[in-house]
């Protein structure tokens, strides 16, 4: 199947990061000395110039914490450049005004920041830091100097039932768009899904506050609300579409369809220090693994709903995660073969919990974590 344009470069610059959130998705293994030797600033300039080439329209400048790269007013610059539409996601630690003004003048399009709370104290219980009250400045500051306002909330079970505080914390802030994106098992989450995972009633409650709070405030706030997958009853499509929408830029140059797909065992993974974006994108053995559907099997080729091109067997590394076949169908879905996995998750969800969480969170940290039993 010929490769479509893709849309969108995630470029994840460091794995740095302030925080320590027990859902963040990158790589449980950010430590490794790979991930260390990051990308040059000069191969991040040329790998960006390189997407404007293949056709790509919009850039996220992410980790870890792309602030903590030194080079970035630069970056953003080439981003400019190149016509790039410019997104950084950032915890907003740090995010000095004379830095911020900088990326401003550069060409920066747009802030997203991410909160883990609307109450400042379960907020930096959750992120694992002092922060709250640096992010609210580093909104407000982001709103004083014009920067169109994403405000990034990870929904989970210790979180969910705060929703309509959340929604009142985006619009006092002034933010144009809120994400209330339920958390997905992958990274980091996987060793905390007994402690994230929500309720089926604190779905539903959730749902019907956003509900109530779109019907309020009509087009002063896009309120963007995603179920985790085990809820569903089919799979999304993975990032649009495994290798259809967007190429993800691991801090050490290597390339991937996805934030998870460095998991999936035997495939070469390509590096742009060692290929153009152009041919990785369409000559890479793991960007075609999974591309389009002829590589699917049963039930997914002969799908009874007709959902071959529209959640493309849903996700990979899901699969893999739970299945131990990266190729099988996406467990989340009601036809797998394996669907009595999420449906035991959550069971499990559902059962009473103690006062105290059975195990503490597993925080984000650059050591190896331990392994869950």
């Amino acid at each position: 199947m010929p490769a479509p344009d893709p849309l969108l470069l995630i470029a994840e610059l460091t794995y740095r990061c302030p925080l320590h959130c027990p859902y963040c998705s990158n790589p449980t293994d950010i430590g490794a000395d790979r991930y260390r030797d990051e990308l040059p600033a000069a191969d991040w300039q040329r790998v960006f110039r390189e997407a404007a080439d293949l056709g790509v329209l919009q850039l996220a400048l992410t980790g870890g914490e792309p602030m903590a790269r030194k080079e970035i007013v630069e970056l953003v610059s080439t981003s400019t450049e190149a016509g790039l539409y410019s997104t950084l996601v950032t915890s907003a630690l740090p995010f000095p005004r004379r830095r911020v003004e900088a990326l401003h003048a550069a060409g920066l399009d747009h802030v997203q920041i991410s909160f883990q709370h609307s109450d400042p104290a379960l907020s930096d219980e959750i992120g694992g830091t002092i922060a709250f009250e640096r992010k609210v400045k580093a909104a407000r500051l982001a709103r004083e100097l014009d920067f169109p306002l994403t405000v990034n909330v990870v929904l989970h079970r210790g979180n969910i039932d705060a929703v309509e505080s959340i929604i009142e914390m985006a619009v006092d802030l002034g933010a144009r768009r809120l994400e209330l994106a339920n958390t997905q098992y992958h990274g980091w989450a996987t060793l905390n899904r007994e402690a994230l995972m929500p309720t089926r009633a604190q779905l539903e409650r959730g749902e019907e506050a956003v509900g109530r709070a779109r019907e309020r405030l009509g087009p002063r706030l896009e309120i963007l609300w995603v179920l985790p997958d085990y809820y569903e009853d089919v799979p999304k499509p993975c990032m649009g579409g495994w290798a259809r929408d967007a190429i993800l830029v691991q801090p050490n140059g290597d390339a991937l369809p996805c934030q998870g797909a460095a998991s999936i065992p035997g495939f070469a993974i390509d590096n742009v220090r060692d290929r153009p974006l152009r041919e990785i994108w369409l000559e890479s053995e793991m960007f075609n693994a999974f591309r389009g559907t002829g590589w699917m099997g049963e039930p997914c080729r002969s799908c009874p709903l007709g959902r071959q091109e529209e959640d493309f067997g849903g996700c990979r590394c899901q699969a893999l995660a739970l299945t131990g076949d990266a190729a099988a169908t996406d467990p989340v879905c009601h036809l797998s073969p394996h669907h009595d996995v999420v449906v035991a998750a959550r069971r499990e969800a559902e059962e009473p919990q103690p006062a105290a969480p059975p195990r503490p969170f597993v925080y984000r940290a650059l050591e190896t974590p331990p392994a869950r039993v």
